[in-house]
């Protein structure tokens, strides 16, 4: 069972030609041109990207959100933070195809063993995409502190 949300904020957008095509947010905020990834077989287009590079970017970022959020109710400024999304795709074992996420974050101004407590706050109790993709990818994380 999953847990109900009051939604604050709701967003779409659309996709055609699926992973050769073009997708865009409804709003026009974002626009991206698609192409399969030569190292899956496809044509790796120049100048187009894949739903994975979107997935990590937005997982990046809304990490980074949670991880600023997480800091000032520790009276902590983690807003150098710096978070890298990597987003690895590949078959799984029970067929068809997966994903796997490792989520780095350095800031040298914070030491590491409190860094570390942050970002474990941060992906257990706040992120939504940490909370979306919990017991269903295998999200690593990584931390350097000061």
């Amino acid at each position: 069972m999953t847990d109900k949300i009051n939604p604050l904020l709701t967003v779409s957008a659309v996709s055609t030609g699926g992973r050769n095509g073009h997708t865009e947010a409804v709003d026009g905020s974002v626009k991206a041109d698609l192409s399969v990834a030569k190292e899956m077989g496809g044509p790796g287009k120049p100048g187009t990207t894949t739903p994975e590079h979107l997935f990590a970017a937005g997982y990046a970022a809304c990490f980074g959100g949670a991880l600023d959020f997480v800091a000032k109710q520790h009276k902590v400024d983690a807003t150098k933070a710096k978070v890298t999304c990597s987003v690895s795709i590949g078959p799984r074992e029970k067929g068809g195809f997966g994903l796997a996420a490792k989520i780095h974050v350095e800031d040298k101004s914070i030491p590491q063993a409190e860094l570390a407590k942050l970002v474990q706050e941060a992906h257990e109790k706040i992120c939504p995409y940490s909370h979306a993709t919990r017991n269903n990818v295998d999200v690593q994380l990584e931390v350097v502190g000061g």
